[in-house]
């Protein structure tokens, strides 16, 4: 961290006793993206970070978690040649230590390059490390209290533990432990089905774990529901066994693994396994920050209110990322670190608009979603219409031989803008863009129907999907229509 000491040497001596413009608090990414809007603003600012910094995305999540999903779907994909005819394949992992120090290679550089080498570009911003404590004429870290004239909170989050009777005697992995996990475990309970769980799911079956799946609702809760059943299909497929629709009772050691008691089917049922990975979701870090005392609210579910200048309920302090309680994504947490040092610095001018935000669950096939899903539209008042098509009705998928997953859209029948998108399919993280782009731009389901698509590629599957409101897709030649 010299180079990040230099900054901070050079800085605070041009500053003096006069403080900073702008103090953020948490150096990940949506920290790195307030500070360095910040700096190219002009101002003064002091970025802290406590812990290693990057943060969440780089150091222990989307980063090491999709270089293993994406190893462990070359096994897959190596396996399931098959499909093709006179085509045989098989994988398997040699070494498991090697692939995680791969995995660990790779947070190390980029981390180095993407946030410490970064530092030095930027004199006007000094990193500092250290708990911090907002007060009402800064920010107190290390004994010191730093004058700031504005705050943004971008502590981020952590995993969310459940209440389950027993939790706190067992030897549970979180999404950050089970990646670092010297050996792969034998047998493994996944508690929770968010994007998290059945990620990981999926990538620990694939690697050679036998993996249950438990959850209390259905997977990909916030989801439409025929993604979700259609996502349990495939995973059982892969010989993952999923148990939806339970309720936890105790959770103990059993010999060397663990035993979890559930209420199933009108009674109580063991499920063991040699470990337990713990993915109920994750609660934001605002402890030690001294936000009570300053007026700053939470949220019910414990993250920070803000408003859509992404102020919290005292005006000099914002708050972004994670640590919100809401769209809980790295480009999202970006966006909003931005826009926070813009508003904090140039007048509240610019709103937080999450509309057109896509999401992606890195499964495979993948779960990408723009928009709103039939069930919100409903609640919002629209008169809704949808579409549903399988897979098979795609070209590509066929040509591939893997027809597995859907597409649905969801539409406004009075006017026929498009107001959701919801894929299962291969890449369709890569899809999903062009429908947050018809969302953003008010396209009608009508207008996407008639939009030109490369044939062959899965994204056409939108066209056919938003063709499907109107006519039977399986009557059109290739490319029809």
């Amino acid at each position: 961290m010299a180079n990040s000491n230099a900054s901070r040497e050079s800085t605070s001596s041009r500053n003096g006793n006069s403080g900073y413009d702008l103090a953020v608090v948490g150096a990940g990414s949506a920290g790195f993206s307030a500070a360095i809007q910040g700096a190219e603003l002009g101002a003064q600012v002091a970025l802290i970070g406590t812990g290693t910094i990057g943060g969440t995305c780089v150091n222990v999540g989307c980063v090491p978690s999709k270089t293993l999903i994406r190893a462990a779907e070359s096994l897959h994909h190596a396996r399931a040649a098959s499909r093709f005819a006179g085509v045989t394949g098989a994988a398997h992992i040699t070494d498991w230590t090697a692939l995680i120090a791969q995995k660990d290679e790779l947070v190390t550089d980029l981390r180095q390059a993407k946030y410490i080498d970064v530092l030095p570009s930027y004199n006007n911003i000094a990193y500092m490390e250290g708990a911090a404590r907002l007060t009402p004429t800064g920010v107190a870290i290390n004994g010191t209290t730093i004058p700031v004239k504005k705050t943004i909170v971008a502590t981020g989050a952590a995993a969310a533990i459940p209440r389950i009777d027993g939790i706190e005697d067992v030897p549970y992995l979180t999404s950050t432990t089970a990646l670092e996990l010297a050996t792969l475990p034998g047998s493994l309970l996944v508690i929770g089905a968010g994007y998290i769980g059945v990620e990981l799911a999926q990538m620990f079956a694939r690697a050679g774990a036998a993996v249950t799946l438990v959850c209390r609702s259905r997977l990909l809760p916030h989801g439409e529901p025929e993604i979700s059943e259609a996502l349990a299909g495939i995973l059982e497929g892969e010989s993952i066994t999923v148990r939806a629709g339970v309720d936890y009772v105790r959770i103990v050691r059993a010999g060397n693994g663990i035993a979890l008691t559930v209420d199933a089917d009108g009674g109580h049922q063991t499920i063991n396994a040699d470990k337990v990975l713990v993915a109920t979701g994750r609660s934001a870090n605002t402890d030690g920050l001294g936000l009570d005392s300053l007026g700053v609210e939470l949220a019910p579910n414990g993250g920070i209110r803000v408003d859509d200048q992404l102020r919290t309920t005292n005006p000099a302090i914002y708050a972004v990322g994670d640590v919100t309680g809401r769209d809980m994504f790295v480009y999202m947490a970006a966006y909003g670190g931005k826009l926070a040092a813009e508003n904090a610095l140039n007048g509240d001018s610019r709103r937080y608009d999450a509309s057109a935000m896509p999401e992606v669950t890195f499964t495979d096939p993948q779960v990408a979603t723009v928009g709103l899903t039939e069930r919100a539209a409903q609640e919002r008042g629209y008169d809704v219409k949808t579409s549903v098509l399988l897979l098979e009705h795609v070209p590509r998928a066929l040509a591939t031989r893997d027809t597995r997953g859907l597409i649905k859209l969801v539409a406004d029948r009075k006017t026929d803008m498009l107001l959701g998108a919801h894929m299962l399919a291969a890449e369709a993280g890569d899809s999903i863009q062009t429908a947050a782009i018809a969302i953003k731009c008010g396209m009608t389901a009508r207008d996407l129907g008639s939009t030109i698509f490369p044939y062959l590629t899965m994204v056409e599957g939108l066209k056919l999907a938003a063709q499907t409101f109107e006519k039977d897709v399986s009557k059109l030649s290739c490319c029809a229509g």
